[in-house]
């Protein structure tokens, strides 16, 4: 299998709403952005799937070695780095970015809590901030604003992330929500192990949500002018994951401890193809 096919495939299988803006980008472009899309899939599947931190550290650390050979004159090994090999050159993608998914990665192995929101915003930069800055430098701008406007985005898409996925990751260990503001909320870290809603939990949740919600009109606020057209990609992806925000609140933000909320896939291409045609108005 050829490697851009390989990252195809990858992508596929996700059903990410991460995919839905691509299919109205020109080819190299779609093919850009899904050999990132199936670099960092790769990354996160090391940490989700890996019960063994041994194994998951030593795949890590393999990882590095070969994103290393994406710069220099070897060959990789893997086929999603032969193809981000070909695409770091023709985008321009800086290696330390690529570099900070995976210390995002090293982070998950490394901690399972965060105390204040500020190390938390540390870790959903590298693993979505940056990954914003690198699908704004794919599209294309002209404004270096708009590289923070795409940290920004990536910032909120993540705490989109964090909140739907509470449930679950609580399930496997893990609280995202800092420590501090469980305690200033009144959640003890048992209520979520346990899904037990209580009122403290809810509250805290909308606070969760509303600072997700300033997130995204902070991001829209920074993009210029001057990028709005080559960056509605982003766009694209930042109105679907504010209705999944949405969806989760009117659901009942306690909920998240239950079940995950999806937007359905119609739904998705309908929010696509509005805001591609209207913009993203959070």
């Amino acid at each position: 299998m050829l490697p851009l096919e390989y990252c195809r495939q990858k992508a596929a299988e996700s059903k990410s709403s991460f995919l839905a803006g691509f299919r109205f980008l020109p080819q190299p472009k779609r093919d850009a952005m899904t050999v990132l899309y199936a670099f960092c899939r790769e990354l996160d599947d090391v940490v989700d799937d890996c019960s063994d931190r041994h194994v998951a550290q030593t795949t890590l650390n393999w990882w590095r070695v070969e994103l290393a050979k994406v710069f220099n004159d070897e060959t990789p090994e893997h086929p999603v780095c032969r193809a981000l090999k070909t695409v770091a050159a023709d985008f321009g993608l800086p290696q330390e970015e690529l570099e900070d998914i995976i210390n995002g990665m090293q982070m998950d192995l490394e901690q399972a809590r965060y105390g204040r929101f500020e190390d938390l915003k540390l870790y959903c930069y590298r693993v979505a901030g940056v990954v914003g800055r690198l699908i704004a430098r794919i599209l294309g701008f002209r404004r270096p604003e708009t590289l923070q406007y795409a940290e920004t985005l990536g910032l909120a898409l993540q705490l989109t992330n964090i909140i739907r996925d509470v449930g679950e990751d609580a399930r496997n260990g893990r609280i995202y929500l800092p420590t501090e503001e469980l305690q200033r909320f009144n959640v003890p870290a048992q209520v979520l192990m346990q899904r037990t809603s209580t009122p403290e939990f809810a509250a805290l949740m909308d606070f969760q949500i509303n600072r997700a919600r300033d997130t995204y009109r902070e991001a829209v606020a920074l993009l210029p002018s001057e990028d709005k057209k080559s960056q509605k990609v982003g766009l694209v992806m930042g109105s679907i994951y504010y209705a999944l925000l949405n969806e989760i609140a009117a659901d009942g933000a306690e909920n998240v401890l239950k079940y995950k909320i999806a937007i359905p896939s119609p739904r998705k291409k309908r929010i696509a193809l509005k805001t591609w045609l209207f913009g993203f108005n959070p």
